[in-house]
């Protein structure tokens, strides 16, 4: 099976569906990863900070044991989608669809409160209409923890309904968050060890594991 998880930002897969990508390289799964938004001289990024982003990345590609051809820069600015067309991004993430043929989707969260997330979510969803994209059986909406249900649309909520075992993986999750060590914080910062490994636990006492990550499940056909 082919899963490939869509990162509005670099962290936000490890952050959202780590444990669960980790758990499915032991199932034998081929991974895919696009990153929407880069680091770039362009966009105010100094030499030595993209070097370290780009460092970052390859260490995560690594650990994923995602192939070099199966990870997908668009480069587009961070924070500035809404400035965009959508069509340019949805035209992006189609092409490689059909170029990678996914079974599993894994994309950011409607609830969260970053303008990019919710973007890539819409422009993700188009794509992956069945008569579009025929290979996608499975699509998750994962949730970032600095991210999902901050949005104040209280109309717009994180709505669980999968759940996936990750109590083999959660230490290699944590480590896996050290690798991006600029986007963590002390607790009780969200994007903490202390406060990743709480969700986890939180959300697996829902479903009695030990630790667990958490998806609205928005398509499931076999």
């Amino acid at each position: 099976m082919k899963s490939i998880v869509i990162s509005p930002h670099p962290d936000d897969e490890i952050l959202g569906c780590g444990g669960t990508l980790l758990k499915r390289i032991d199932q034998k799964n081929e991974l895919g990863w696009i990153i929407v938004t880069s680091a770039n001289e362009s966009f105010g990024w100094s030499k030595v900070k993209i070097k370290k982003r780009l460092e970052e990345i390859e260490k995560i590609r690594k650990l994923l044991k995602i192939k070099e051809k199966n990870i997908f820069f668009l480069n587009f600015e961070a924070a500035s989608l809404d400035t965009l067309p959508v069509s340019n991004l949805i035209s992006s993430i189609a092409s490689i669809f059909d170029s990678f043929n996914p079974n599993e989707v894994f994309l950011p969260n409607k609830a969260d409160a970053h303008s990019d997330h919710r973007i890539v979510f819409d422009a993700v969803s188009a794509c992956c209409k069945s008569f579009r994209c025929e290979s996608i059986n499975r699509v998750l909406s994962y949730e970032t923890i600095s991210e999902t249900n901050l949005y104040l649309n209280k109309d717009t909520l994180f709505n669980p309904n999968y759940y996936e075992d990750i109590s083999l993986y959660l230490t290699k999750k944590l480590a896996a968050m050290d690798i991006y060590k600029s986007e963590m914080g002390k607790f009780p910062f969200p994007r903490s060890k202390k406060s990743i490994e709480a969700q986890a636990i939180f959300r697996g006492s829902f479903v009695n594991f030990k630790a667990a990550e958490a998806f609205e499940l928005l398509l499931n056909r076999e």
